[in-house]
């Protein structure tokens, strides 16, 4: 009942791994892998097996890159495990069934990694081919292997944790990403602080690291079997508003007050008189309904752990050693492609799927007022709770003499995390307008913001690792204005504060990146304002 012949699993396992894009997907992670493999592979024709670095290396960028993909896969598959059962309403004939939570956390649990896991066992073969190059022992890639279950075992169990207490499989998305980006950050930090310790990294791998996620998954396994045991969310098809007062009072920590700042900057208060005729009522409905129609519970969790996890870095970077503030911003960045395309990834998914999509097309509202309207709502969420972490940086500046003559930097770094706002909002918006359902269309503005801001820095480190002579990295360092992480890190600064820019940097490429962004935005723009106007959403 638990494994072999669990029902939860078998239906999971039928309906996720017969789809034609996991297919597409598995077939897709292969050719990359071989495709990475194939390019740092030595162009000589004799190994030189005395000098086994360039294998260990990459060998240990393939497993890194593993490692993230496992972080960042196995939440959006595990998400939507119990919360798409309230989307469906089904979560309360799941509960009534005759097995046990446990039976029903663990079959939705491995239904969910199982396509992870049959990702990560279709690279074996690929990175057999490295062992050949010496410096890597079979030993060493079961132990890294072994590592990498417990990592995915580890992030599976929190999505299916943070899918429990969420109605709504966005909102669980977030919530899980938002965890596991502090256990990412310090899996990549050991592992580039032990790199000249081969054996102290196997060591954490081997023992450590089920030392510490053993714990984890188990107490998160008894508390999402508790919650379901004694759900005290059932009856899902009548809460679908929330009432925030009375949510309030069983909050834990941070309590959101409408009617004070700077909580009414995000959460302006419910309208107690009429709507003025100049204003826009799809804005208006957007900001002081729709956003906390599911209650607060999503933000206040956000809030908190991103304000929690900027203070060491607000500390280090801002304070004790300013000339690391790109760092800061970088997180800021990295915060905002999070939480930026939840608020505007459901702006028209979220019409269709309660079928008010023809109403609202069918009123004398204009194209204009119904884009702008959700873009602007969800951009001033997004962008105030960006700004929550942008303060200690003006702060800085006032108390911190490094930076009275960095101002055009920092100026600099401001537009770029601005402009960034705009592109996550924008860009989710229009997956809202060409896809159907919510959880696709913030699914693929998490792939493209992927790739439009990490691939040319991804590029970068791997053609500088392994042809660091190759003009192919000159290219790419051109390119670089495409991504907000390597415009900030080449924008000029100085490391004495002295006003002088020993590390010259290029304006060039911030203006180019400035230019880029705000064509690209007003195309998507001018793009989901014709096809509203002809109508053509989501066919």
């Amino acid at each position: 009942m638990y494994f072999l012949e669990n029902p939860v699993l078998q239906r999971e396992l039928l309906v996720n791994l017969r789809r034609p894009t996991s297919f597409a997907v598995l077939f897709a992670y292969v050719a990359f892998l071989g495709a990475v493999v194939l390019a740092a592979w030595p162009e000589s024709r004799k190994l030189d097996m005395t000098n086994p670095e360039a294998a260990r290396r990459l060998v240990g960028l393939f497993f890194l890159g593993q490692y993230v993909l496992a972080l960042l896969l196995a939440p959006s598959l595990g998400a939507g495990a119990i919360a798409g059962e309230k989307e469906r309403k089904s979560y309360e004939m799941l509960l009534a069934s005759p097995l046990p939570p446990v039976a029903i956390v663990l079959g939705k649990l491995l239904a969910a990694l199982c396509f992870v896991s049959m990702l990560l066992a279709a690279s074996v073969p690929v990175v057999m081919l490295c062992l050949p190059l010496g410096g890597v022992s079979f030993y060493e890639v079961l132990v890294l292997y072994w590592a990498l279950v417990w990592t995915v075992l580890t992030s599976g169990m929190i999505s299916i944790a943070a899918s429990s207490y969420f109605s709504r499989t966005v909102a669980a998305l977030v919530v899980a990403y938002l965890l596991i980006l502090p256990l990412a950050l310090a899996g990549i930090g050991i592992w580039t602080a032990l790199d000249q310790s081969p054996a102290a990294r196997l060591s954490l791998a081997a023992v450590g690291l089920p030392l510490a996620c053993a714990p984890l998954c188990t107490a998160l396994l008894l508390l999402v079997s508790r919650r379901l045991l004694y759900p005290p969310d059932v009856g899902s098809e009548g809460k679908e508003v929330v009432d925030e007062e009375q949510e309030s009072r069983h909050a834990v920590g941070m309590v959101i007050q409408r009617d004070a700042f700077p909580d009414r900057l995000f959460a302006p208060p419910k309208r107690s008189d009429l709507l003025p005729d100049d204003a826009n009522p799809v804005y208006d409905k957007e900001m002081r309904s729709e956003v906390f129609s599911q209650g607060t519970l999503m933000l206040r969790l956000v809030i908190q752990v991103s304000l929690g996890l900027s203070l060491p870095l607000m500390a280090r970077c801002l304070y004790f050693f300013p000339q690391e503030v790109p760092w800061y911003m970088s997180y800021c960045l990295l915060f905002n492609m999070l939480v930026g395309p939840v608020f505007s990834a459901g702006s028209i998914t979220n019409e269709r799927e309660r079928q008010t999509l023809d109403l609202l097309l069918v009123t004398t509202l204009s194209p204009w007022q119904i884009v702008g309207g959700k873009l602007l709502a969800g951009l001033r969420v997004s962008g105030v709770l960006t700004a929550f972490l942008l303060w200690p940086l003006v702060l800085a500046c006032l108390m911190v003499s490094y930076y009275w003559t960095q101002l055009p930097t920092i100026a600099g770094y401001l537009v770029v995390v601005v402009l960034t706002c705009w592109t996550t909002g924008t860009l989710a918006q229009l997956c809202s307008v060409l896809f159907r359902k919510t959880v696709v269309s913030l699914t693929v503005s998490f792939l493209v913001l992927a790739v439009l801001f990490a691939a040319v820095p991804a590029v970068r480190f791997f053609v500088g690792a392994f042809y660091p002579d190759s003009h192919v990295l000159s290219v790419v360092s051109d390119l670089g204005f495409l991504s907000p992480f390597s415009t900030l890190f080449d924008l000029p600064r100085s490391t004495d504060g002295s006003g002088r820019f020993p590390l010259a940097g290029q304006w060039g490429g911030w203006c180019r990146f400035v230019l880029f962004y705000v064509a690209l935005d007003l195309a998507m723009l001018v793009a989901m304002l014709r096809l509203f106007a002809h109508r053509r959403l989501g066919e």
